[in-house]
């Protein structure tokens, strides 16, 4: 029996009530939409990973499984930035865009910094700075050994 790669992450789908409104909340994060002309589907430069977009319904459709209300699901994606300061700047830009600020950014257990927002879906975001993180050339968390 040949064994499966090793699991990675390509692409985060999130499923959205409007896409159109949904887009533009990313677009004004500053992520780089691609494949314009997509039908039905936003795409966007995530840094190494792609952030699509797709219809609520949809996405439960194409899963097989009912469209229920979105409650929370235990899980929160995450941007590490190197400073505090930036944090801060993240999430005061997720208000502007029309996010919501579940926890202010705050000293944390862990020795770092973080906060929490939700878009406009409700999607969890964590802003965190790690000071045990660091950054490659491109931008990416080097997580240590």
């Amino acid at each position: 029996m040949t064994q499966a790669p090793p699991l990675r992450m390509s692409l985060v789908t999130l499923g959205v009530k409007d896409l159109a409104g949904a887009t533009a909340f990313y677009e004004a994060m500053g992520l780089q939409r691609r494949m314009k002309n997509a039908e039905g589907v936003a795409f966007f430069d995530a840094g190494g990973v792609v952030l699509a977009l797709f219809g609520r319904e949809a996405l439960a459709k194409d899963a097989g499984i009912e469209n229920s209300e979105p409650a929370f699901s235990g899980i929160a994606l995450a941007y590490n930035v190197p400073t505090e300061a930036e944090a801060d700047l993240v999430l005061k830009a997720a208000a502007q865009a029309g996010g919501k600020i579940l926890k202010k950014a705050e000293r944390v257990f862990w020795g770092g910094y973080s906060g929490y927002f939700a878009d406009p879906d409700g999607h969890i975001w964590e802003v965190a700075h790690n000071p045990g993180f660091s950054f490659d050339d491109h931008g990416q968390v080097v997580v240590p050994d």
